[in-house]
């Protein structure tokens, strides 16, 4: 495992060497962050548009590249959540305190007072790490924060998923969501049908909680030619030839991904 700081600038010049010979080994490149800074949002461009040039497929670049800041973001303001409720010392799993830490969270939503939050994000271990791996055939980008969600945060992400199907673009769902200041599911449904914009396949965007690995991960599989087949329709046509339940057969399949290359922002 490699560990680059990328906030030394003296460095740079040797991250941007890591990054290239990294694409061209196809090795597996995260960015670490706390907070997301301008730098953290050129480094996350760089290798996305590196890897997509070494393949021919600039195209997908804006798509790409937003909705893995937009993901980023909305890990943050998860983090920021934790810590709030953290500071107040109040148990996120009641629902009355839940009702009064929500209070406080919405009034530090803007970006301004999430910065402030940084070094309590290192306090308190609450990074957001943004992966990417990838082949000629896929680009993969996952977001993972180090806990699983809460069930009435799944239920909000859940009902705005639902509510996105009404939307035919992204103005439509800005004009009727836009001023939202709590963005439970905001951010992840903004993805959704930005993804769907570009004609994405709906379930190239994927979001699964673990209690088990304390984790919580979104994920986007953009194919990058045409006979490429989305994780999901695999697992499908295998458990179907399986005879298994899908439980069964979930626990069986799985991918095998290579060595992490890390890189801290």
């Amino acid at each position: 495992m490699i560990t680059i700081l990328f906030f030394m600038s003296a460095q740079k010049s040797k991250q941007e060497a890591l990054i290239f010979d990294s694409i061209d080994k196809e090795k597996i490149l995260s960015v670490k962050t706390y907070f997301l800074s301008d730098y953290g949002e050129k480094l996350i461009h760089k290798i996305i548009s590196t890897i997509l040039t070494k393949y021919n497929r600039m195209d997908l670049l804006d798509m790409s590249y937003s909705a893995a800041k937009e993901l980023v973001i909305n890990g943050t303001k998860a983090n920021l959540k934790r810590v709030v409720f953290k500071d107040l010392g109040l148990d996120i799993y009641d629902p009355n305190d839940y009702a009064k830490g929500m209070l406080e969270f919405k009034d530090n939503l803007a970006e301004e007072k999430v910065i402030a939050y940084k070094p309590k994000f290192k306090k308190y271990d609450l990074p957001v790490i943004c992966t990417m791996y990838f082949n000629q055939n896929v680009l993969n980008i996952k977001v993972k924060n180090n806990f699983p969600l809460l069930a009435q945060e799944e239920e909000k992400i859940r009902t705005k998923f639902d509510r996105a199907k009404s939307f035919s673009s992204l103005i439509d769902f800005f004009m009727e969501h836009g001023d939202e200041s709590e963005g439970a599911g905001l951010g992840l449904t903004m993805v959704g049908i930005m993804l769907d914009e570009s004609g994405a396949n709906k379930h190239s965007f994927s979001l699964y909680s673990s209690q088990e690995f304390n984790e919580t991960v979104a994920k986007i599989e953009i194919p990058l030619n045409d006979d490429y087949k989305l994780k999901r329709e695999v697992f499908e046509e295998e458990w179907s030839k399986s005879g298994l339940s899908k439980e069964e057969f979930r626990k069986k399949f799985s991918y095998t991904y290579k060595e992490f290359e890390f890189v801290n922002s």
